[in-house]
């Protein structure tokens, strides 16, 4: 699947484009309103407080920084909301012309929990999720989005949010039925005494114990580790092809440490990256090249998860089960309401 770039931009995309340039001018003429105004307002407030009350120099610094802070994210955001809107018809129109689906907002469902659950992404104290596609592609439910997590580290006033996490996460229907949970990780994640002892011979995650799965082909073990509650399946549902399809993906988005869990018939990949289909901008001479990486991005990561399921030698399995988180019988499902981020 790859998206007609040229196709987008001569037709009712390249058309819709055109019609937001009055949008963009708006939106860059009112944030340097505001900036001009909230300059006025605040460079004599801080040439009293500088020369004025008498103030420790820390105050001093923190209340300035704070104010120019502020000003700059006021007047930031008419720029914000018209980036929002053009992104959000570029990544919506990307989507249509593949088949496929588009939203800004996410919540996420049962494959981010069982991401949580096995350790496909670190502990966090904030998130933030969006660029949700999903539909079917090649006859299987398909669901990607990106997710941002963050931890508080620190104390006193060096506390600070630290990005934990950032990247793609994926969840399709596999190509075949299967029972077991399998979880395919980098080597070195689970280690002995605190790192020290070598590999684990398994590895637990809420009371279910998932064991260390021997691999056949010894370039595959240096990469990635397999950890199963069935041997046997584990060794069908994860092909030693597979670490080409996952490093060429990590490599094109210049991420790292990808992972992936096979659970209830579906699975779900995590992938660290950049920050993904940012497609909106107030420059219109950038249109065709954000259009184009978006496409490329999605692209490539829904390329990754139709490999994974090459190996299709029995039945498609049925829909997944909405009507719950992690369906014991039916894959990851969803929850529909929408959130803010």
């Amino acid at each position: 699947m790859r998206a007609d770039i040229q196709g987008l931009m001569g037709g009712e995309l390249g058309d819709w484009l055109q019609q937001q340039s009055a949008m963009r001018a708006d939106a860059k003429e009112s944030a340097h309103s505001r900036w001009t105004w909230g300059s006025v307002v605040l460079l004599p407030l801080l040439a009293f407080m500088w020369f004025g009350p008498d103030f420790s120099g820390q105050i001093k610094f923190f209340l300035s920084a704070g104010g120019a802070m502020g000003v700059g994210a006021w007047g930031y955001m008419p720029i914000n909301a018209a980036k929002k809107t053009i992104k959000i018809g570029i990544n919506s129109a990307i989507a249509r012309s593949l088949g496929v689906e588009y939203a800004h907002e996410v919540e996420p469902g049962g494959e981010f929990e069982a991401c949580r659950n096995y350790g496909l992404v670190p502990s966090y104290d904030r998130s933030g999720f969006e660029d949700r596609w999903f539909g079917d592609i090649e006859g299987h439910g398909f669901e990607l989005y990106e997710a941002h997590l963050e931890e508080r580290r620190g104390s006193g006033k060096n506390r600070r949010w630290v990005t934990v996490f950032r990247g793609a996460i994926i969840a399709m229907e596999f190509g075949r039925p299967f029972h077991s949970t399998t979880l395919l990780q980098r080597a070195g994640k689970h280690k002995k005494w605190f790192g020290l002892g070598g590999r684990k011979d398994n590895v637990t995650f809420g009371g279910h114990q998932l064991d260390y799965v021997d691999q056949v082909h010894p370039d595959f073990e240096d990469v990635f580790e397999i950890w199963s509650d069935d041997q046997v399946e584990a060794r069908v549902l994860v092909h030693p092809s597979y670490v080409e399809h996952l490093l060429a993906v990590e490599k094109a988005f210049q991420g790292e440490a990808v992972r992936a869990l096979f659970a209830r018939g579906s699975f779900v990949i995590a992938i660290e990256s950049n920050n993904l289909f940012e497609s909106g901008s107030l420059n219109s001479a950038e249109d065709e090249a954000r259009v184009a990486e978006a496409a490329e991005q999605f692209t490539a990561l829904a390329g990754l998860a139709l490999a994974i399921n090459q190996n299709e030698r029995g039945r498609v399995i049925g829909k997944m089960d909405t009507s719950a988180d992690l369906n014991p019988e039916g894959g990851f499902g969803r929850r529909r309401r929408s959130i803010r981020r």
